[in-house]
C-alpha cells in the first residue's frame, strides 16, 4: 500500500474542509502535505485524522498546515435543537464552557438560553 493510499482519509477530509493552497507529494516513502484551513478547529480535525491512521508520532507523513483565521477557534452555524452547552461540548469537550462562547458573541446574543438556527457563532480560542 502506498503511503498516499494509507492517508487517503486525511486527503478526503482536507477536500471536504476546502483546504486552500493544498499540495501533496510523496518522497522516499514519506507523504508531504501542506495547506491552509479556515480555523484552528479544522486544523485539529486534520491532525486527529493523521494520528488516527499513523499513530501519535507518524514518521511516514509530514504535514505543514497553517490557519487562515487564528483569531477564533471555529465558526459555528447553529442548527435546530442546539444549545450553547451542546456546542461547547462539541468543540471543547466541556458543556460548561458555554459561557465563553456566549461572551464571544454578545454582539448577536443577549441571553445564553436563546440561540436560533442559522446564527453564525464565534467559537473563541481558550
Amino acid at each position: 500500500m502506498s503511503v498516499k493510499a494509507k492517508y487517503q482519509p486525511v486527503l478526503d477530509l482536507g477536500e471536504k474542509l476546502a483546504v486552500k493552497n493544498g499540495d501533496v507529494t510523496e518522497e522516499n516513502g514519506v507523504l508531504k502535505i501542506k495547506g491552509m484551513t479556515k480555523t484552528q478547529y479544522e486544523k485539529n480535525l486534520l491532525w486527529d485524522k493523521i494520528k488516527e491512521i499513523g499513530g501519535e508520532h507518524p514518521s511516514d507523513i509530514k504535514a505543514n498546515i497553517t490557519v487562515e483565521d487564528d483569531s477564533v477557534y471555529a465558526r459555528h452555524t447553529v442548527k435546530s435543537g442546539e444549545s450553547l452547552s451542546k456546542i461547547a461540548k462539541h468543540y471543547y469537550g466541556d458543556p460548561m464552557k458555554y459561557k465563553q462562547i456566549f461572551e464571544a458573541n454578545t454582539n448577536i446574543l443577549k441571553n445564553p438560553d436563546l440561540i436560533h438556527p442559522d446564527q453564525v457563532l464565534v467559537i473563541p480560542n481558550l
